[in-house]
């Protein structure tokens, strides 16, 4: 089942698509961590099941980000190791993590903001992974696996030198305004067979540049979201952003960074896709 938000920014509606590809309306509040922890995922897909939900128009329809704010996005870094050896880092011998500040989430399409001052911002696209059931000290990859409530595509957008050069604080680089695009849909945990198995690719202007596969992650999804719990309680409507293959900017030779007017296009095996628009603040 693809869950998704529609409507004009800060208007978004819940929605989900259908097998036809029709877009129908739900009457739930808002996709968010109160929908997960209640049992939403279940409601819609019974509602969905008995043709109980009006289809709506979807031309011209702006697709917002699959999940309303999150109460945190947690993210790992240096988790595929071509991305650790481009950018001459050591292999991690346990998960990196980082924090992503919540309000850099935007839609899959919407515009991509340069920071004021940058120089060096970044793509990387991710596999994002939505907690659905609150998880603390988990103690198996199987339990870690069955508190997930579904996939999406991320764009973990990064400003290096804020990132790297200024007191080498991950954080600064990873929380400006617009840099964590996502979806444009939650695909529910049951359709996706292997999240080990999943090719992700990324674009610049038509020119691709990064072409990995999930099954190449150091570090694998059920091992995250079990590592995580023993250090923080992973509640419903989290995000956690889970690493990016070989192919940033940082790591190729130029270091072809971000300008205003580039398009980015990114998408994941069975996950649809993104296209964005790389504008100035």
């Amino acid at each position: 089942m693809k869950l998704l938000r529609v409507g004009p920014v800060g208007q978004e509606r819940p929605a989900v698509l259908d097998g036809a590809g029709n877009l129908r309306e739900i009457s739930e509040a808002e996709i968010d961590g109160a929908f997960f922890a209640s049992g939403g995922v279940a409601r819609v897909r019974e509602a969905l099941e008995r043709d109980e939900l009006p289809v709506l128009e979807a031309e011209g329809l702006r697709i917002g980000a699959p999940i309303a704010r999150p109460g945190k996005i947690v993210c790992v870094g240096l988790n595929y190791r071509d991305h650790a050896e481009e950018t001459n880092a050591a292999i991690p011998a346990e998960p990196i993590i980082f924090m992503k500040a919540p309000n850099t989430i935007v839609g899959p399409d919407d515009e991509v903001l340069i920071p004021r001052d940058s120089v060096k911002t970044d793509w990387e696209v991710e596999l994002a992974v939505v907690i659905g059931e609150t998880a603390r000290y988990v103690e198996t990859h199987e339990e870690a696996l069955s508190k997930i409530a579904g996939y999406a595509i991320s764009n973990d957008v990064s400003e290096r030198e804020f990132q790297l050069e200024r007191g080498g604080q991950w954080d600064k680089g990873k929380s400006c305004e617009t840099f964590n695009p996502l979806g444009p849909w939650l695909v529910t945990a049951d359709e996706i067979a292997d999240p080990q198995s999943l090719g992700l690719r990324l674009w610049v202007d038509g020119a691709q540049f990064q072409n990995g596969d999930t099954k190449n992650m150091i570090f694998t999804v059920a091992e995250i979201v079990r590592y995580l719990s023993r250090f923080m309680v992973l509640e419903p409507g989290d995000l956690i952003n889970t690493g990016t293959p070989a192919g940033v900017a940082l790591g190729l030779p130029g270091k072809p960074y971000l300008r205003a007017g580039q398009i980015v296009e990114l998408e994941i095996d069975g996950l649809g896709s993104q296209r964005q628009t790389v504008g100035q603040a």
